[in-house]
């Protein structure tokens, strides 16, 4: 089912998939929306009920010019939490959706039963060096003057407002990284945009986190391997306890 509902006082275009089952949230990535991603893995989560959404300024929600920032995201997250799903959630987020899956986690952990952060950083200096903006394709522009509720020309007003937004954003303190309580899958791509020696950074720094570099996979990995990526996300969400290895290393057996 596809509809706007209201959501923090303005208008949001929601999806939802009615499976039984816990429910699961989809959080896209910057630039992207809903649509971009949910043929690739709901599918495989068909044991859930889940939910997903355009945030502000992303896909068939409107412009907000107040939207492009991770203070206003993650309130609009939690909304979307509280008046729609209206439970406690695993979230499923792909880059700045990720981020906003962090920021939940350690804010609302009362929201988040679990979380996978797929290609997201927890500081804007976590990216590689030689990373830049991709300019505004002609296919980019003639998608959104399809789809958008917004004049063609608003485009470029947002791809400008998240130039200047990952320069400065996120920074997330790893101390309130290492607070997180729930269960974490932290993803990234074998050539991902984002550095392995952050995304390693985060995966230390989580009391309860796994971690899984895909191979053969950039920071597009949820659609270059979409099957091994729901395979390792259904197989996270089927068993939340802690790891239980054979020979631990950097996990201590609570069983020993």
């Amino acid at each position: 089912m596809e509809r706007y509902l209201t959501v923090d006082g303005h208008q949001v275009y929601s999806y939802e998939w009615d499976n039984n089952g816990e429910a699961v949230v989809l959080l896209h990535g910057g630039l992207s929306q809903t649509a971009h991603w949910a043929d690739q893995i709901v599918p495989s989560l068909d044991g859930y009920h889940v939910f997903g959404y355009d945030r502000s300024s992303h896909g068939l929600t409107s412009y907000r010019e107040e939207s492009i920032n991770f203070k206003y995201q993650v309130r609009e997250a939690i909304a979307y939490l509280e008046t729609v799903v209206k439970e406690p959630a695993h979230i499923v987020g792909w880059s700045d959706g990720g981020i906003i899956g962090l920021f939940l986690a350690i804010q609302r952990p009362d929201l988040v039963k679990s979380l996978v952060s797929i290609a997201a950083n927890f500081h804007y200096t976590g990216t590689v060096p030689e990373f830049e903006m991709n300019p505004i394709s002609d296919e980019d522009r003639a998608e959104y003057a399809e789809y958008s509720p917004d004049t063609p020309e608003t485009l470029d007003r947002i791809h400008a407002h998240f130039h200047q937004m990952w320069k400065s954003e996120p920074d997330i303190p790893l101390s309130d990284i290492a607070k997180i309580e729930c269960p974490v899958l932290v993803m990234a791509g074998d050539d991902d945009v984002i550095q392995h020696e952050h995304t390693l950074e985060l995966f230390r720094a989580l009391p309860l986190g796994q971690l899984a570099i895909v191979p053969g996979t950039s920071h597009i990995l949820p659609k270059e391997k979409p099957g091994l990526v729901n395979l390792l996300v259904t197989e996270f969400l089927e068993d939340l306890s802690y790891p239980i290895t054979k020979m631990p290393f950097r996990r201590t057996n609570p069983t020993e």
